[in-house]
This record gives C-alpha cells, sequence and structure tokens, in this order.
C-alpha cells in the first residue's frame, strides 16, 4: 500500500511533497526497506534513485537519507565527507567519536560493499597527524567493553596527565590509545582519577592543551562518553546557531539518531539552551525541508 501510494507521489509533473513526508517519516527504518522492496517488485526501479531524480536540495537529501539502513548511510555520509570537495573533518568526528564496535564493523562493510573501498585507506589518505592516527584507531571498532580496572584507572589517569604537560609525539599517542581502547567504564574511573591529581576536569586540560581537529575529536570521544545525547545535543545548536544552519550537520545527527536517542537529544537541547529543537528548526528551515526535519524529529506541537 505505501509503495503504491509512493509510486502515485512521485509520477507526473507535480511530485506530491507532503505525501513522501507522512509516509517516510512516519515509518521505522525496518519499514522503510521493506517499502523499498516493494516498490522495486512493483515498478522495476530503485526507489532511492527515484527520489534522487524527483527531488532536489536539502528536502532530497533528507528523504533520500531516510532510505538507508543506520549502517549504510553512515558509510554515505563518510564517504561524501571525505571525496567531496576538501575533508568534511566535524563529519568523521561525529560518526567515529559516537558508535560502539559492533556499529563500526558494520559502517566498514557497508563502506566496502557500497564504494568499493576500505574505510581505513580512506581516512588514511585524507588525513592526516595525530588526528589520522586517533580515527584509525577509533576506525578499528577495538574498544574494550565492560572491563573496569581501578589500579589501573590511576595509572592511565597519570599517563593522560603527563601528556597534557610534555605534549610530545609520543605522549599525544598515549593520550589518544587511552581514549580509543579503554572500555566506557574504565574511562569513567580514569576521568575522575584524573581530577584528583590534577584537580582539572578532562575535558578543559585538553582545551587547554591541544588545538585543531585532534583537540575536537579527544573532546567529542570524552563527552560521548559522558552522555551522547548531550553532545548531539550540543552539535545540533552549533549547527543551528553558530554556523548559520549548517545543514548537512542538522539532517546526519537528525536522521542516524532518529531511532536511537533522538527524543534524548531533544530533552538536552531544551534543557541546556532553553528553547526546543523544533522551535529552532521552524525558525532557520521553511517549506517541505522544514516539514521533514520536524516530521523526522517527531515533534509534538507543544514543543515548538
Amino acid at each position: 500500500m505505501d509503495a503504491q501510494m509512493l509510486g502515485g507521489a512521485v509520477q507526473g509533473i507535480d511530485c506530491n511533497k507532503d505525501l513522501l513526508i507522512d509516509i517516510l517519516t512516519q515509518r521505522c527504518n525496518a519499514q522503510r526497506l521493506m517499502i523499498a522492496e516493494a516498490y522495486r517488485s512493483m515498478y522495476g526501479r530503485d526507489l532511492i534513485t527515484v527520489l534522487k531524480e524527483t527531488l532536489s536540495h536539502h528536502f532530497k537529501e533528507v528523504m533520500v537519507g531516510l532510505m538507508y539502513p543506520p549502517a549504510s548511510f553512515d558509510a554515505h555520509e563518510l564517504w561524501h565527507a571525505m571525496k567531496g570537495a576538501g575533508t568534511e573533518e566535524n563529519c568523521l568526528i561525529d560518526i567515529l567519536a559516537s558508535r560502539s564496535n559492533e556499529e563500526i564493523l558494520r559502517i566498514k562493510e557497508a563502506y566496502l560493499m557500497q564504494y568499493d573501498s576500505d574505510l581505513l585507506q580512506d581516512i588514511y589518505s585524507e588525513t592526516s597527524g595525530h588526528f589520522r592516527d586517533t580515527l584509525m584507531n577509533l576506525a578499528q571498532g577495538t574498544r574494550q567493553e565492560g572491563y573496569a580496572d581501578p589500579a589501573m584507572a590511576a595509572q592511565d589517569a597519570m599517563v593522560l596527565w603527563e601528556a597534557c604537560q610534555q605534549k610530545t609525539g609520543e605522549h599525544k599517542n598515549m593520550l589518544q590509545m587511552i581514549l580509543c581502547n579503554k572500555s566506557y567504564q574504565q574511562l569513567w574511573m580514569v576521568f575522575q582519577e584524573f581530577q584528583n591529581i590534577s584537580g582539572q576536569d578532562i575535558v578543559d586540560a585538553i582545551t587547554e592543551c591541544y588545538d585543531g581537529y585532534f583537540q575536537e575529536l579527544l573532546i567529542a570521544i570524552v563527552l560521548c562518553m559522558r552522555d551522547k545525547a548531550s553532545y548531539f545535543a550540543y552539535r545540533l545548536y552549533n549547527a543551528i546557531h553558530e554556523l548559520g544552519f549548517h545543514n548537512k550537520t542538522v539532517i546526519r545527527i537528525l536522521i542516524a539518531r532518529s531511532e536511537i536517542d533522538l527524543m534524548n537529544i531533544r530533552q538536552r537541547y531544551k534543557e541546556r539552551y532553553g528553547k526546543s529543537l523544533l522551535h529552532d528548526i521552524k525558525h532557520f528551515a521553511s517549506g517541505h525541508y522544514e516539514s521533514a526535519l520536524l516530521a523526522t524529529t517527531a515533534g509534538d506541537t507543544e514543543d515548538y
């Protein structure tokens, strides 16, 4: 039924964009994939291809993005972040700093299947320095899980403290190795020990000691470990208010987190910034693009 309705919506000169929004934003990802299969069986065409041909601008990006499975969407975003005009470092940071081992494994598989290219090799060729080393480490997807050792936490905290004092290449390597490979449970203890040793929060220390995308990546790892919803609320606010509504970032986060923690992100956003995420989207976006973003964010009228 949905596939048939979509077929009617995209035929003819005037695409029924309201119907597209009603169907694609009100179904979960698994249902959208089933709709795409039914559409191909019914019309002999790939639905993503049809949407790309029929729609335009940012509205197209939202509708097409919704049609990818989660790992394929992340792979799509990483590919375009590295293969476009210049590398979009913040996209690499947002994805690789926040995904679990299992999610990263699926992303690498999807990346290879979709683009016949190795994610690690592309990261190596498109980035540089300690930023590259840290991304490569994260993309291994080998973070320890569920393991914590209080005695080791004190040693790791001392290594972090020395890395913030010395700032040599070797110390930077040790810093990123701890942040990329230790379990979240272990890092909780490490950061508490760091506070005890230095009298400073690890984020403040990193901010003082390092700069550039290496600094941003390290901070993203810490913030995601503490509360991913708060991290993405911060990233959305930054994309909306400080970057003049950075459409790619807003679209990527809303789609990627829509079935994970978007309700929590909305809550953190309102708590931290005083206005709802939906209010800010409505203020900066317009037309069917606005409607698609609001529907993807699953907004209730009282939140506007």
